[in-house]
């Protein structure tokens, strides 16, 4: 497992997976890459599935899903969870 911060929230990732935000927040979104391309050795994802979920343990995953985003890239797909996490938890 890897950990690393963007724009001042955690970022674990574990396989295609990805968990963006803090876990003692009320929200934190879950990112997967479904395409990958190979370039210069290293896979690059295509296209990113993202989706915002209560950490509510009372919560099944599916009724935890609060919204969900695809974009092209990580990159942008990651800013705009930045900017749905710091809406939602600021609520």
């Amino acid at each position: 497992m890897d950990f690393m911060t963007y724009k001042g929230y955690p970022l674990v990732r574990k396989g295609d997976d990805m968990y963006f935000g803090f876990m003692s927040d009320p929200f934190v979104i879950m990112l997967h890459a479904e395409d990958q391309k190979e370039m210069n050795g290293i896979s690059v994802a295509q296209k990113v599935r993202f989706y915002q979920m209560s950490t509510d343990e009372k919560l099944n995953p599916i009724e935890a899903i609060v919204k969900t985003g695809e974009r092209g890239s990580l990159y942008e797909a990651l800013d705009v969870a930045s900017t749905w996490l710091k809406r939602a938890n600021e609520a």
